[in-house]
């Protein structure tokens, strides 16, 4: 493509590789250029923290206010108990009311680093679709609503499409999950005057039906703009390690893990992890995604260090960094690893060193942990323990217990 953006929010979305599609980019570029332009970004409620998955979308709306545009962060408290079907392979688990409002509160947690909320014309709002989709009058919303929606298009949508073609039910629960997207779209547009809903890729049928629906229903113009969906350059899904998912939370995934996730970027990501996920220039992200060989290594220490402290705090960034140079340039422990504590009553039998891989993290099952340490992947105090059947007692926790799990994750067995 070769428009060239008027504003900087069209220029950042462009040149740092957030851009995969748009209703309108003259338009919407326009808009953006005039003004303050409220735009949106919705996140359904299913757990207590978003993922690393999620932090493109962030990225977006931090970028949207330092370009002088309003972000509203849609909170799916109404959505989450319908469940988004797209390119799912089958239907989520319903939550309660108390689950989706547990699970809204540890989520607001990850947006406070990136975004200044308050009552200013630029500050971001947090609202909950729960507070027009609850009181839905079922009849009056298939007369209103309902009647602008062709279910042949709908099929035709590629996230219903491919569900379909693999002869996997979608129930007519999931099937109303898109009109109930498109109406947040046109019920934010009336009531903060939002222009714009932002999301994944896959999000685009969705995203197109709120465009369609806002200007049938009351006649205005809105703009829809989607980015990439991730994948690592070895085709992994953006968002997991090899233990799950990458929460943002620290208390679901310390700061020295998040840190490391990042320090263990493949190196052809690096370029593109560091124009996405940090601010740093342009240029400087080309300089360091160009570096070869043992060089690569301390620009993957900048990106760890650069995404580490927009969430975290740069002091977070910086111990973790302290940790990692003391436990794999020192041969130290370090003491900001992963740590399990046990109890002495579990150690009157002693604790099987299986056991012990899976709960401090670094497997995500017993069968895992048996196969890495046949494979000779698994060391206690950089010693390799091949014997599946090892166990610890007190007395081997007389000082902590450091694992580590191949050459880069390692936790501590500590006696509480």
């Amino acid at each position: 493509m070769t428009y060239h953006p008027k504003s900087d929010f069209m220029r950042v979305m462009m040149t740092r590789g957030f851009l995969a599609d748009c209703t309108d980019y003259q338009a919407l570029d326009e808009a953006f250029a005039a003004g303050v332009v409220p735009g949106y970004i919705g996140f359904d409620a299913t757990a207590r923290s978003l993922h690393v998955g999620s932090l493109i979308q962030i990225m977006m709306l931090r970028w949207l206010q330092k370009c002088g545009g309003k972000p509203i962060v849609l909170m799916g408290g109404g959505t989450t108990k319908i469940g988004d079907p797209s390119f799912r392979a089958d239907e989520r688990p319903l939550l309660t009311d108390d689950q989706i409002n547990d699970n809204i509160a540890g989520i607001k947690r990850a947006f406070s680093p990136y975004v200044s909320f308050g009552d200013g014309p630029n500050d971001a709002i947090m609202v909950n679709n729960a507070e027009w989709l609850d009181s839905l009058n079922y009849i009056a919303f298939l007369r209103d609503i309902g009647r602008h929606f062709s279910v042949n298009r709908m099929l035709s949508f590629e996230s219903v499409k491919s569900r379909l073609d693999r002869e996997q039910s979608l129930s007519f629960l999931e099937f109303n999950y898109m009109i109930l997207q498109a109406y947040d779209f046109m019920e934010l547009n009336r009531r903060y005057g939002c222009l714009v809903q932002m999301g994944g890729s896959d999000q685009w049928g969705n995203i197109v039906n709120g465009v369609d629906l806002t200007r049938r229903v009351i006649d205005h113009e809105v703009f829809g703009l989607t980015s990439p969906l991730l994948t690592t350059s070895d085709g992994k899904k953006m968002g997991k390690s090899q233990n799950g998912a990458v929460w943002l939370n620290a208390d679901m995934y310390s700061p020295y893990e998040f840190w490391q996730f990042w320090r263990n970027t493949t190196d052809a990501d690096v370029g593109r992890f560091l124009k996405l996920y940090t601010e740093l220039p342009l240029e400087e992200c080309d300089r360091l995604g160009a570096l070869q060989g043992a060089e690569i290594n301390a620009a993957k220490i900048v990106l760890a260090n650069a995404v580490t402290s927009l969430l975290h705090g740069a002091d977070a960034a910086a111990t973790a960094e302290a940790t990692a140079r003391q436990v794999f340039e020192q041969g130290g422990v370090g003491d900001d690893l992963p740590t399990v504590i046990v109890a002495e009553s579990e150690l009157l039998e002693g604790l099987g060193i299986v056991q012990l891989f899976v709960r401090a993290g670094l497997s995500p099952s017993g069968k895992e942990a048996k196969r890495l340490i046949a494979e000779g992947g698994a060391k206690v105090n950089d010693e390799i323990v091949t014997d599946t059947g090892t166990r610890y007692g007190a007395d081997d926790l007389t000082t902590p217990l450091k694992l580590t799990a191949g050459k880069k994750r390692h936790a501590l067995v500590s006696l509480g």
